[in-house]
């Protein structure tokens, strides 16, 4: 029996239920026991069932499109854009146009009458428009947490944000950094809120101070620039700069020219590199003592800008295209009755390591 010739009557007669507590248990809706639904939904993956999406969308009156809700800034993220592409691309091998909504939003009950379901990615605890779209009456997948009070379950794709910064501070502390300081985004997001606590959390646990600077969620090179001169003006024995937003890692990498600091290596005065341990022992720890002239920076999105920067910049690459792929997958699966509505799944980074932090 194939996929295209299993029907809910089919899944019934193998669970031993009736056909409305087979549809009930795979669009997550009515009173169905919870051994039940797991005991329907196992069948029917075993038998290959897959809704008809024509049929489906007659009996909802479907439009056949999604909405998808980008932070207002996302428009000149490189970030973003990529994420949309993936999206779009993985929402029409289900049949689905993407709508790109407006970032001041729309009334929720606007919304669903034009769109099957919403992606709402990193959305902020102070956005407006927020509550709207998760309460709009159609199925939601937010892109990272939503942080603020929701009128009901959404599902979700995350990234682990606490442990890539962590992976990023505990590179340049082996390769040699006393004293890292983190260019944290504001805002409310999970994304943002996540890395300025680990940066604070991060150096209690390893008795480091941490220099923790917050810089527009989409802050700019200018603005980064900025920020790291004014920092390392104020703390010149800080090594190495994480900077978080999207494409701001040139201004750290201009500040730095700027001001002396060699980037890709932590020295002393003579610029003779010096390891954490060897720092210690000449009476520098934890950011005490004369700054060198070396900087390692990194950064916290990958992308264009630190690939092609001067040094090529240390990054976390978060697979933006990717991750909006997953996205889409996901509120696919939920429309197709594959997931329930509170479904969370997790995407994976990788650390890439270039000439910024020194070499391999």
């Amino acid at each position: 029996m194939t996929s295209r010739t299993v029907t809910l009557l089919d899944v019934a007669r193998a669970a031993g239920v009736s056909k409305s507590t087979v549809s009930d248990a795979l669009q997550g809706s009515g009173r169905v026991a919870t051994e039940t639904r797991d005991r329907v939904r196992a069948v029917a993956a075993e038998l290959g069932y897959r809704p008809n999406s024509a049929a489906r969308r007659l009996r909802r009156a479907s439009t056949g499109a999604v909405g998808l809700h980008l932070p207002a800034t996302a428009t000149r993220l490189d970030y973003y854009m990529n994420l949309a592409f993936g999206a779009v691309e993985r929402a029409q091998e289900d049949g689905l146009d993407m709508v790109l909504l407006a970032p001041s939003g729309a009334a929720g009950g606007r919304i669903a009458s034009r769109v099957d379901g919403l992606l709402v990615i990193d959305p902020e605890a102070g956005d407006s428009a927020v509550p709207g779209l998760l309460d709009a009456g159609v199925p939601v997948v937010t892109g990272e947490r939503y942080l603020g009070p929701a009128a009901g379950p959404s599902a979700a794709v995350v990234c682990d944000n606490a442990a890539s910064l962590t992976a990023l501070l505990d590179h340049v502390t082996d390769r040699g950094a006393r004293r890292p300081a983190v260019l944290a985004p504001s805002g409310s997001s999970a994304w943002a809120t996540a890395l300025r606590a680990t940066a604070r959390s991060w150096g209690l646990a390893h008795g480091v101070e941490v220099a923790v600077r917050t810089v527009p969620f989409a802050a700019t090179p200018a603005e980064a620039e900025e920020t790291t001169r004014a920092l390392l003006a104020a703390a010149p024995a800080v090594d190495a700069v994480i900077c978080a937003p999207d494409g701001s890692a040139p201004g750290v990498l201009r500040a730095a020219a700027a001001l002396g600091r060699e980037v890709g290596h932590v020295g002393d005065g003579a610029g003779q590199e010096v390891g954490l341990d060897a720092g210690r022992q000449a009476g520098r720890p934890g950011g005490s003592g004369t700054p060198g002239t070396g900087l390692l920076v990194a950064s916290c999105v990958d992308g264009p800008a630190p690939r092609n920067a001067e040094p090529p910049v240390t990054a976390v690459d978060l697979r933006p295209a990717a991750y909006g792929r997953a996205c889409a997958e996901l509120l696919c699966d939920i429309l197709a009755d594959r997931a329930a509505p509170d479904t969370v799944r997790r995407h994976a980074w990788s650390l890439e390591t270039r000439a910024s932090t020194g070499p391999a």
